[in-house]
């Protein structure tokens, strides 16, 4: 999911006070502590720095400032985690684990399954993977068994294909049956924090194997409710794409017996920040109840004037023969981190069951300095 939060905003995780607060909890556990080195080397240039290297700054200076022996080092952190006030300032130390400790595989892992539960491992633990994937896939084969929840999902997570704001695991992209195992154990798992992590890797596999996905899912028993949920969430991005295989194993995948009674895309004409609202209207022609899968796309304008579709999620109902449904959906059209809007016309696609079955439009422009 996107973060709409500025940039400018999350980067702020680490301002002074967070990095006053590390150090005064640090050297609470460690009384030799030097705070005053460690804020110093913190605060270096923090401004300039976006979050991700703001984190990644605090964990340089804790390696300065902290015992050089690697496993000592570890033993301060351990004490140090459950005393941050952040979950996100957390990561500080399994990023540690990352940068200095590769050479100790085992105890590693070990601290990152433990770190894991305050915060997440999930970024730190993929180098170890790099570093060694069979060693690294049997340890979280064995966490997706453990009895804590963050530590089953750090097993799915930290394993992704193709983690957000990470790098890529190539060997699992170019071979996904070698997360199967973990995915296997964690279909089921009661936790939906869990499932939610299974069904986003699942989704990852199907932007570069979607035979292999859609094989694995089809096998899954229709009537549980843990596996059906991760099915409608891993199935995403293929039924964004209007993936007749991925539509069928959600029910929907015929052709809709409908018609558009209505589909309005108002206002007419926005400036930038404002929102636009889709009312839609759609009755069934059928005799029976069908499933309906529900998207839109829009087309958005670039900055050389050609567009580029984006598919949205709507809703999934079932539609009872000869019934009418009604859907209001509001839409904010603003600038944000990974999108920048331009003026221009921009089409909008209604979409049933992967087939566009309606079409609008708004034009966008400046609003007035």
């Amino acid at each position: 999911m996107t973060d709409p939060t500025p940039a400018s905003a999350r980067k702020e995780i680490f301002n002074a006070d967070r990095i006053g607060h590390i150090a005064a909890e640090t050297r609470a556990v460690f009384p030799t502590f030097d705070t005053a080195q460690f804020i110093a080397l913190c605060s270096d240039g923090l401004d300039d720095l976006s979050l991700m290297a703001r984190l990644r700054r605090v964990t340089e200076a804790l390696h300065a400032t902290l015992p050089d022996d690697y496993r000592t080092a570890l033993e301060i952190l351990r004490r140090l985690a459950p005393r941050l006030n952040s979950g996100f300032v957390t990561m500080v130390l399994p990023d540690y684990v990352a940068l200095y400790g590769q050479h100790d595989f085992d105890i590693s892992m070990e601290a990152l399954k433990f770190f894991t539960v305050f915060g997440s491992s999930e970024f730190a633990v993929r180098h170890f993977l790099r570093c060694d994937l069979n060693r690294g896939l049997a340890a979280m084969e064995r966490w997706a068994r453990d009895e804590n929840e963050h530590v089953r999902r750090l097993a799915s997570e930290g394993s992704r294909p193709r983690l957000p704001w990470s790098f890529k695991l190539a060997a699992v992209i170019a071979d996904p049956s070698l997360t199967q195992g973990i995915i296997d154990t964690l279909k089921t798992d009661p936790s939906r924090y869990v499932r939610k992590s299974v069904a986003n890797h699942l989704n990852d596999v199907a932007k570069d194997n979607p035979e292999w996905m859609l094989a694995r899912i089809e096998a899954w028993p229709r009537d549980n409710v843990a596996t059906t949920w991760i099915a409608r969430h891993a199935l995403r991005t293929l039924i964004k794409r209007g993936d007749q295989r991925a539509l069928a194993i959600l029910g929907a995948g015929d052709a809709p017996e409908i018609r558009v009674v209505d589909f309005t895309v108002s206002p007419r004409s926005i400036p930038l920040g404002d929102n636009i609202t889709l009312s839609i209207i759609l009755r069934s022609t059928a005799k029976q109840d069908q499933r309906l899968v529900i998207d839109y796309a829009v087309h958005y304008v670039k900055k050389s004037g050609a567009t580029a579709a984006k598919v949205f999620k709507l809703r999934t109902i079932d539609l009872k023969g000869g019934e009418d449904m009604s859907l209001t959906h509001r839409q904010p059209i603003r600038d944000f981190t990974t999108r920048t809007h331009h003026p221009g016309l921009h089409k909008i696609d209604l979409m049933v069951n992967g087939r566009v079955v309606a079409q609008g439009m708004f034009d966008l422009h400046r609003a007035a300095s």
